[in-house]
């Protein structure tokens, strides 16, 4: 492993050097911000503001800790799964288990919705959604095989960010007072579900059974925080110079730091927390906006987005202030969220899976990361085609659902495994003088516990209720 190269200094350089947030942020984007949001700001008012920003200030901070974990050792964080004490990979096998069931109905529920989105520009019939479902599954398989993101990515990026500043615009229009806004950001109340949705929308149950997916799929979930580990090794930030996802840390060196080399590592922990923050800010703001405009425009008109109509309905958040002209460039751009998180999901899913089985078979370990990673987007490829076929009547369902068991179930887990990477395993991979250097503050444990407390009660106390109220039982 090399020396790890200098960190930036200036405010301008630390701006220059934000790289692994922008693909945070690209890959979030999505049905959490433009369906849940807007769904959830219709149904429930602005009283519910607080979930979105305790939401993702809590998952922030167990990114960015991830991510100071992989900036000092060098290893993703499923490597840092496999750590934890107690029977050898047991949290690894839960987390392979757990994705295996998270990733399969998230990202089959992308493709469902890209193709509703689609279906109401273009309707092909009776299957039109099943139909459009396989066209966006195959193109996002065909371009994640290839690995050639980045030109598509920037071109869906700008219309992504054409239905983002709209949103910004209407969001703007529609604000409470400034009083009203406080309370709602930070109010914690949880109202009641009005007569009118009922009678609208029988499937509605509580108001939980609507914030949760909110906060599991605002600014993304659990896997979203593990891949920001692999957009910081992309990068090359501190002790991941030279380094890539599918490689445990190269004790040997890390237990030979010195005092010098740990200094330069603490000057990338810096600009993580910095490309997190930014993250954060992008996450809160947008999400919100969507949140605020479904609050301020289909609210009063008494519309809440549901099932099959999802889709068109959402456009009418355009369509007050732009036309039938705003209602198209909603239903493109949503579209176009949709598959480029998909395809963002598909660069991560994958490789977050192969991280579990190399971790647990050393056989799988010797075969070539990028047939690993093609092993598991196939699995998706499958998986979508069925979800497509079977489900594509109601997108709705499959992303909530995806939400709760992608953004909830595993979180309280994953912040205490961060802590303990933080805390203790990162302590014992360095050497005495760069672990003192590099030792992590008391507020990190902190908030790394109220995440835990926070995200354990939502899976204790709300979520078995949420999950029977979806299944039906």
């Amino acid at each position: 492993m090399d020396t790890p190269k200098k960190a930036p200094v200036t405010t301008w350089a630390l701006l220059l050097a934000l790289g692994p947030s922008l693909i945070w942020c690209g890959e979030y984007i999505g049905s959490g911000e433009v369906i849940i949001a807007t769904r959830t700001g219709s149904l429930l008012g602005p009283t519910v503001l607080w979930a979105i920003v305790v939401g993702i200030f809590l998952k922030y901070w167990i990114g960015m800790c991830g991510a100071r974990y992989t900036v000092v050792t060098g290893e993703g964080m499923v490597d840092c799964f496999s750590r934890v004490p107690g029977p050898r990979n047991w949290l690894v096998w839960v987390v392979l288990i757990g994705q295996v069931t998270s990733g399969i109905c998230a990202v089959g529920a992308l493709a469902v919705a890209a193709a509703t989105f689609l279906g109401s520009l273009v309707p092909l019939g009776a299957h039109s959604t099943a139909i459009w479902g396989t066209v966006v599954t195959c193109f996002s398989f065909t371009v994640a095989w290839s690995g050639r993101f980045r030109i598509l990515k920037s071109l869906m990026g700008l219309m992504v960010l054409a239905i983002v500043v709209g949103a910004l615009y209407i969001a703007a229009h529609a604000l409470p007072s400034f009083r009203d806004l406080l309370v709602s950001a930070f109010g914690f109340g949880v109202p009641e579900v009005p007569a009118w949705v009922r009678q609208g929308d029988p499937t509605v149950g509580t108001a939980w059974g609507e914030m949760l997916p909110l906060i599991g799929w605002s600014a993304g979930g659990f896997a979203s925080q593990v891949w920001y580990t692999y957009w910081v090794m992309g990068a090359g930030y501190g002790m991941t110079r030279e380094r890539s996802w599918g490689m445990r840390a190269d004790e040997a060196r890390l237990a030979r730091l010195t005092a010098d080399e740990a200094r330069d590592v603490r000057s990338w922990c810096r600009v993580v927390a910095w490309d997190a923050t930014f993250a954060f800010a992008v996450g809160v703001t947008v999400t919100a906006a969507f949140f605020l405009a479904g609050a301020g425009i289909l609210r009063p008109q008494q519309l809440v987005p549901k099932a099959a109509e999802v889709a068109t309905e959402l456009s009418r958040v355009f369509s007050t202030r732009w036309g039938q002209l705003g209602a198209v460039l909603f239903l493109v751009a949503g579209a176009a969220a949709m598959v480029s998180t998909q395809l963002g999901q598909l660069a991560g899913w994958p490789r977050l899976l192969a991280d579990c089985v190399r971790n647990l078979s050393p056989r799988f370990a010797r075969v070539q990361p990028t047939k690993q990673f093609r092993l598991f987007l196939c699995l998706f490829l499958v998986t979508n085609l069925a979800i497509c076929a079977l489900f594509g009547t109601n997108p709705l369902f499959l992303i909530k659902l995806g939400a709760v068991c992608d953004g909830l179930l595993l979180v309280p887990l994953q912040a205490l495994a961060v802590g303990y990477g933080l805390f203790f395993a990162q302590r014992r991979l360095l050497s005495a003088e760069a672990a003192a250097l590099l030792r992590p503050r008391w507020y990190h444990a902190a908030i790394l516990l109220a995440a835990f407390l926070a995200f354990g009660y939502f899976c204790v106390f709300q979520v078995p209720q949420v999950l029977r109220q979806m299944l039906g039982g």
